[in-house]
């Protein structure tokens, strides 16, 4: 059963790892990656990455991307954005801790944060705006 709105955006709000499509370009299948992100219902939805890895490459090339989030208990739920990239910026600090915080036990973010913003290199937040979804809840009523 589809979710409605307010459902589907409430369960891409949470904590999930995404799936990140991109078109990979020609007789290639699109790239599909784990990735955490940031979702807020009604908002845009973005993304935390290297500048120059092949994601933010070929997303800036396509000028778009998908992100699917899912779960399997208590039913199998999913929902899926498409959109265009309205945004890539570079990142700062700040970013880089809320979205571990998003993913990381409390003690465990600013150790994390150190660590990734030496090793990591330049990266960078795209934001998308989610024009199409997709979801269903495959155990619901």
């Amino acid at each position: 059963m589809a979710l409605s709105r307010e459902e589907r955006e409430q369960f891409l709000a949470e904590p999930h790892v995404g799936a990140l499509a991109v078109d990979a370009g020609p007789g290639r299948a699109p790239l599909t990656v784990p990735i955490w992100y940031q979702y807020t219902p009604g908002g845009d939805l973005w993304i935390l990455t290297g500048r120059a890895s092949r994601k933010a490459v070929l997303i800036a090339a396509a000028g778009r991307f998908s992100l699917m989030a899912d779960r399997l208990t208590p039913t199998i739920r999913y929902v899926s954005v498409e959109g265009p990239v309205t945004s890539t910026v570079p990142a700062t600090r700040e970013k880089l801790v809320e979205i571990s915080a998003r993913y990381l036990p409390a003690e465990k973010v600013d150790a994390y944060v150190d660590f990734a913003w030496e090793a990591h290199g330049e990266q960078v937040v795209i934001t998308m705006r989610p024009a199409h979804w997709l979801s269903s809840d495959l155990g619901g009523s």
